[in-house]
């Protein structure tokens, strides 16, 4: 095998042949031709790929690898790493875009001519895109740079690199003049390093690839589909913001309602985010405007560089860009400025007033350079705590605004009432700086667990008084809708629970577009609306805490909404206590224990009268929505799809999914409580989540109702159950049933299926129950109830 062969996972054949993880398994197992690992470790080996593909193809489970999996699989097999691999791609993809023609004609020559011409070529683009060199000498034959020029550093490993100052290096700390450190040591502008022919030679496949993927779906979209890969094959080492939370927070940085009408209809010209990341807060910009972005890691800042100027293709930028280069190729945009270095300790725009900044910080750092930057003049409003580097970076921020130029920040909710920040933002609210502070649900963002907030700040302007107040708002209730407990059942109609959340909460749960609509109708409109948003004079905020939270000023509606909801809610309690009544099973005649053959599931299941599945789905893994326990466990509909765009939740599965049909029988496998649940028309479509076991009767031969209430069983499970130290697991095959014809077997069912729906409204009834009292505490204790 050639010493740089592509290699993949168990993960990665499975995507090519399209089945899962465990068919993969298998294949190893029975097939004594199965391609050998060559690499990897015991538990995650590695295969090489020729062979992999040829193995599948001579097995009939292959016809072709798809273009974008064969791609992805150079990237991640590359031997210098992924990172680079993306690097090379992305200059290439400048090139074809760019300069179609010259590309059409290096893909013609042999790769190793191929790979001799290349970095010519590629340092043309680069140029035209980024700017000169990192010592300020233009290219030899590079068109004179005009407009905002693109700089950043090289990845790491780069000869180039050598004696270069890290980021992060500490500056003079305690010095009286370190208040001009940060500026007197901004990082000087760098550029995505031109790979060299021998760099360039093991890529030539790849690239031409690379080049055929993005001839189908876009120079761009292809780029963005393998950073995507690479994103979601290493989610620890990256802290990423939602699509959705970037096209948000773009969204919020237009002027409200009520602001000057030509405020409103000047376009963004310049917009900076100092903690750039991935660029995902950049790339969702839209318009023409000028980018300037700062990382702290030179390889994502290289990746970041390249993906914004693969993204400058949109309407509205091509104009803008320098002359038609002379080989024919289109206008080209003008390119991001991006610069590597540690923000606070060496700001690469100490002299930028930009109209719009956008920033997700870093959060709970410590060595920020608190000491120092003691006499930073930045910090206009209070020199921050050691514990408070999120106002640290609202104060950065700030002092890179233009007057009257609008920032929007994601932070953590403790940033808005630490004891230790209080005169900080006493500071903004008395100057003005800070109009909004918005929560947004758990799950918007990373950490998901924790309610997010963003804040909305604007520059001062010198003469102009400032505002009086500040719009607080909550979205904590709009999470998503919750799943009515009689989907799918049969059982009364329920509906939300209490407080509007959903059970079990999480990005699999979360409504974007409710959120997106709360949040900007607050910002745009600035008026109260009652548990969502208030416009709160800052005079009331000026207390011994300063706290800005969102919650605090904002209690919630009484559950039910107020003594109207509360009628509906007792009305269609009462609906459901009637209906309950009736679903009482009869009294129970006494008779002595049966004595009846018994068969096992296992048995049915080799007998051909039931089929067995596990689950392996989780919400966002698969197109459908899935049936998780929690919906067996509570009755609730299948938990849906997250919105479009929204990344799966890590460790999604990636086997094909087992999707539920009429009559199917669901189990969890996990707790050693009895539970089953009979799929329905509403239910039969969703995917088989993770910890399920369903049995599929045929109903010639087994009953479904039948099944799953002998199931349900306690001795039953007893006997069918293993017990760890920590938890009991069941195992299906060993559950039991008693032998009958189909006929007895329906009068069971029968009897069971009215169980199953006086079971369903007791939990409907105590959902209501539950709300209609929280309700009645709720309107008595804050006035909106009278006592009678």
């Amino acid at each position: 095998m050639p010493e740089n062969a592509t290699e993949v996972t168990a993960a990665g054949i499975a995507r090519l042949a399209g089945v899962g993880r465990a068919a993969v398994s298998n294949w190893r197992r029975r097939y004594a031709d199965f391609p050998q690992p060559v690499g990897g470790t015991g538990t995650s080996p590695s295969f090489a790929l020729a062979e992999v593909e040829q193995w599948l193809r001579d097995q009939g489970k292959l016809a072709e690898v798809p273009l974008r999996e064969r791609v992805w699989q150079a990237v991640a097999g590359h031997p210098a790493g992924a990172g680079r691999a993306l690097i090379h791609v992305g200059c290439a993809l400048l090139l074809v875009r760019d300069r179609p023609t010259a590309w059409l004609e290096l893909a013609a020559a042999p790769d190793e001519r191929m790979a001799a011409l290349l970095p010519q070529a590629m340092e043309h683009v680069l140029t035209a895109r980024l700017g000169p060199a990192a010592d300020g000498v233009h290219r030899a034959g590079a068109p004179e740079p005009t407009g905002v020029h693109a700089a950043v550093a090289q990845a790491p490993g780069d000869d180039h690199t050598a004696g270069a100052q890290e980021p992060g290096d500490d500056h003079a700390a305690g010095s009286p003049d370190s208040a001009r450190v940060h500026t007197a040591s901004a990082p000087q502008p760098a550029r995505v390093h031109t790979p060299t022919a021998q760099d360039l030679l093991p890529s030539v496949p790849l690239l031409r690839a690379a080049a055929e993927l993005a001839a189908g779906i876009g120079v761009g979209q292809a780029f963005e589909f393998l950073l995507g890969r690479q994103l979601d094959a290493n989610p620890r080492q990256y802290t990423l913001t939602p699509p959705q939370l970037a096209e948000l927070m773009v969204d919020l940085a237009e002027p409200p309602k009520d602001a000057d009408r030509a405020a409103r209809e000047q376009p963004v010209r310049s917009v900076l985010d100092p903690a750039a990341g991935t660029g995902a807060l950049l790339r969702a910009v839209g318009g023409p405007a000028a980018l300037y972005a700062q990382e702290a890691d030179p390889a994502l800042a290289a990746l970041t560089a390249l993906r914004l100027a693969l993204a400058a293709e949109g309407p509205g930028r091509a104009a803008e860009g320098p002359r038609r280069p002379a080989d024919g190729a289109h206008r080209a945009a003008p390119g991001p400025t991006v610069r590597t270095g540690d923000t606070l300790r060496a700001d690469a725009f100490p002299e930028l007033a930009a109209d719009t900044v956008l920033c997700h910080p870093p959060f709970n750092e410590r060595n920020w350079g608190h000491d120092e930057l003691a006499y930073d003049p930045r910090w206009e409003y209070g020199l921050p705590a050691r514990t408070e580097s999120e106002l640290a970076w609202v104060q950065h921020v700030l002092a890179r605004l233009r007057d009257g130029g609008t920032a929007v920040l994601l932070m953590p909710p403790a940033a808005a009432s630490r004891r230790s920040g209080r005169r900080i933002r006493a500071g903004l609210l008395r100057r003005g700086a800070l109009r909004a502070v918005i929560a947004l649900p758990a799950g918007a963002a990373p950490p998901y667990g924790i309610p997010l907030h963003l804040w909305i700040l604007c520059k001062p302007e010198p003469g102009v008084r400032p505002a009086a107040d500040l719009l607080l708002a909550d979205t904590a209730d709009l999470s998503g809708p919750a799943p009515d407990a009689s989907a799918g059942t049969g059982r009364p109609p329920g509906g939300k629970a209490a407080g509007g959340r959903t059970p079990g909460g999480g990005r699999e749960r979360f409504d974007w577009p409710a959120v997106r609509s709360a949040v900007l109708d607050a910002w745009r409109d600035r008026a109260d609306v009652e548990g969502v948003s208030r416009v709160v004079p800052v005079i009331e905020l000026l207390d011994d805490d300063v706290d800005l939270a969102p919650a605090r000023h904002l209690p919630r509606p009484a559950s039910g909404g107020g003594a109207s909801g509360l009628g509906e809610v007792r009305e269609r309690l009462t609906e459901t206590l009637r209906l309950t009544t009736g679903l009482v099973p009869p009294a129970a005649a006494p008779a002595e224990p049966a004595h009846r053959p018994l068969t096992t599931v296992g048995e049915l299941a080799r007998a051909g009268a039931l089929f067995l599945h596990s689950g392996t789905a989780v919400p966002g893994s698969t197109a459908a929505p899935v049936l998780t326990e929690h919906d067996v466990l509570t009755g609730a509909a299948p938990t849906a799809l997250p919105p479009t765009g929204e990344e799966a939740p890590a460790g999604a599965a990636a086997d094909d999914p087992v999707l539920l049909e009429p009559g199917d029988v669901v189990v969890p496998v996990l707790g050693g409580g009895t539970a089953a649940r009979v799929v329905d028309a509403a239910t039969a479509g969703a995917a088989l989540g993770r910890n399920l076991q369903l049995l599929r009767p045929d109903p010639a031969a087994v009953d479904p109702w039948f099944l799953a209430g002998f199931l349900r069983g306690t001795a039953n499970h007893r006997q069918a159950s293993s017990y760890a130290s920590t938890a009991a697991r069941l195992d299906a095959r060993r559950l039991q049933l008693p032998r009958m014809p189909l006929a007895e077997q329906q009068r069971y069912g029968e009897r069971f299926r009215e169980l199953a729906a006086f079971e369903d409204a007791l939990r409907t009834a105590g959902r209501l129950g539950g709300q209609l009292v929280q309700g009645m505490y709720d309107g008595l204790t804050d006035g909106t109830v009278t006592p009678g």
